[in-house]
């Protein structure tokens, strides 16, 4: 396995994580009229959206100026937050009347997730990064 792909594994470990938890709890996710589609669909969304992030902030942490690699994080979080606004405002015109308003805040609720695992590979690799300087 190459060097990103050891790094991405935290963010596939979550997405499987999540997956199972949404699946384990189909029931009773059910019974309080939250859509598992959305959840899933959250899901999957914010692991796609974090892997673009995370080569956008790689490839600014290779920089040996500094300021590229905040402005990486800039724009992965940019680049985020304009994609959950487009994707929930889709989802609104779409779905219209049947809008599952718990589901989608649910879904948001996994970007804190996936933001903190982003930040952790992010932090290690800086770490190795100046260990190797």
């Amino acid at each position: 396995m190459n060097a990103s792909g050891r790094l991405l594994l935290p963010l596939f470990i979550l997405f499987v994580f999540i997956n199972i938890i949404i699946l384990a709890l189909s029931s009773t996710l059910k019974s309080y009229n939250i859509d598992l589609n959305v959840l899933l669909g959250g899901n999957v969304l914010f692991f796609l959206i974090s892997i673009v992030s995370f080569f956008i902030q790689k490839k600014g942490l290779n920089n040996k100026n500094p300021h590229v690699f905040v402005r990486s994080v800039m724009a992965g979080m940019m680049f985020k937050m304009v994609i959950c606004i487009l994707a929930v405002i889709l989802y609104v015109f779409l779905i219209g009347d049947a809008f599952n308003k718990r589901g989608v805040f649910i879904a948001l609720f996994f970007y804190l997730f996936y933001l903190a695992t982003e930040v952790y590979v992010i932090m290690k690799m800086n770490k190795n990064k100046k260990a190797d300087a």
